[in-house]
């Protein structure tokens, strides 16, 4: 299929129905353009029935297209059905997040003046502050922040929730095997605590074979089956309830170290286990190039999605609790890739760029963010937000300039029924009136939450002494 992009032109949206002639297949949406192949989408198309394929990419050159459809299998056909290229311009694209974000971010908020009688007040001055937000976005964190004051100065203004870089992996508590020590990761989880920052457990097992403790890679089966089943219970049963998350297998998509020696099921099994031992924690299934354009389909989300239900079918686990969880390791910023991956995994049950995090801010299946950005006083895994004194960096000012964008602080005055009407985003605030015939005010707390349906929340604050 022949198209032309221009410059005016900057994000394509793309679709199609898919079959291939027998068979399933992993089919991949490639486009040509001067600048080389760009992926587009992928989707496991199947024979005797179509699949529908959505992607997109973002156009950084003008002029003459191809759009491709591809397997590895070169022995099947594959049919293409209602093709369509849907073009958008960068101020289209913010329009519409714009309006995702004020639909699953934001409630309408309806606040009315009155005095002791229950007169109405109208001309009264009404001031906002929010609390808290309920939007969960936060970093990664590491031990250094224990013992830096400054660090922890600088993460707590900012994050309502964490994940611990390598403080709770095996290899970090239990480097000598039968000797579990969760000292490190205890008093990070008492530190984040103490500030009412919530904890993703990361993770209770990482099936790349590279970083397994060092003395689990020789391990005959049978001992690493028990040596497995130790770490599972020690971990799970200690921070059972103090966690929101867990993310049960990491990586389970690209790395089979466990499936490979102990058998397919092993993952499933854990999950499962997981639940019975802390049935309050979201469970996640944690991978990443899954929403990012790039030539690895290993954990495509058709892929991905073929490996959730394989988890949910073994033994009837419970699927409500098994969450989405997807590292952002992004080369470019495909934003239409990315929405489109998101919108396929949504359908069955986020990265220092402004643009990603709005993305995904603005997408009303993504329940939270936390940035790999934990601080180290060497240098940072990929992105640091801060220099060694804390100072931000570029990055940290696109967080920071993010944050503040998210949070809704605000004055307005009643109008000639004594009503103020805003929108806020979701999550705890304090409103306090006052009126220019009195010098007294009145303060009120309220909450504006997520609803399945639209709301609006209501609230008659009353000055007492007019």
């Amino acid at each position: 299929m022949r198209a032309e992009f221009y410059d005016l032109i900057k994000t394509i949206l793309v679709s199609a129905w898919i079959q291939v002639s027998e068979g399933k297949e992993l089919v991949s949406a490639k486009v040509k353009t001067r600048k080389g192949y760009r992926t587009a989408g992928t989707v496991f198309a199947e024979s005797g029935c179509w699949s529908m394929l959505k992607g997109g990419l973002t156009v950084d050159s003008s002029g003459p297209a191809e759009l491709y459809f591809e397997s590895n299998n070169t022995r099947v056909e594959i049919w293409a059905d209602n093709v369509s290229l849907q073009p958008f311009t960068k101020e289209q694209w913010r329009s519409h997040q714009d309006q995702s974000i004020e639909k699953a971010r934001k409630g309408k908020v309806k606040i009315q003046a009155v005095d002791s009688q229950g007169k109405i007040l109208a001309g009264a001055k009404v001031s906002i502050r929010q609390n808290s937000a309920s939007f969960p976005f936060g970093s990664a964190i590491t031990k250094e922040i224990l013992t830096n004051q400054a660090y922890q100065n600088w993460f707590t203004t900012r994050f309502t929730v964490t994940v611990f870089e390598n403080e709770m992996k095996w290899y970090s508590t239990e480097n000598t095997r039968g000797k579990d020590d969760y000292s490190v990761s205890d008093a990070m989880v008492k530190f984040a605590k103490q500030h009412d920052i919530a904890v993703r457990g990361h993770n209770i097992f990482w099936d790349d074979g590279r970083y397994q403790p060092w003395w689990v890679k020789s391990l005959p089966t049978d001992q690493l089956r028990r040596a497995a089943e130790h770490r599972a219970n020690s971990v799970i049963t200690k921070y059972a309830r103090q966690l929101i998350h867990w993310d049960v297998v990491n990586e389970n998509l690209h790395w089979s170290f466990f499936e490979d020696k102990l058998g397919k099921n092993f993952s499933a099994a854990v999950f499962k286990n997981t639940h019975r031992l802390d049935r309050k924690a979201t469970l996640f299934l944690n991978e990443y190039n899954t929403i990012e354009e790039n030539e690895d389909a290993k954990a495509a989300p058709s892929v991905y999605l073929q490996k959730l239900r394989e988890i949910h079918s073994y033994q009837g686990n419970p699927a409500q609790v098994i969450g989405i969880g997807l590292e952002g390791h992004f080369r470019i910023a495909n934003i239409p890739y990315m929405r489109a991956g998101i919108d396929t995994l949504a359908a069955a049950g986020a990265v220092l760029r402004g643009e990603i995090l709005r993305e995904a801010h603005s997408h009303p299946a993504v329940q939270g963010i936390v940035l790999w950005t934990g601080w180290h006083p060497d240098k940072c895994y990929k992105k640091c937000l801060t220099d060694n004194n804390f100072r931000n960096l570029p990055t940290g000012d696109v967080v920071d300039k993010l944050i503040q964008e998210w949070k809704m602080h605000g004055v307005g005055i009643t109008d000639s029924n004594g009503i103020f009407e805003t929108s806020l985003f979701h999550g705890d605030y304090n409103v306090t009136i006052s009126h220019p015939m009195t010098n007294s005010s009145s303060a009120q707390s309220f909450k504006v939450a997520a609803a399945e349906s639209s709301q609006e929340t209501t609230l008659h604050v009353q000055i007492s002494n007019i």
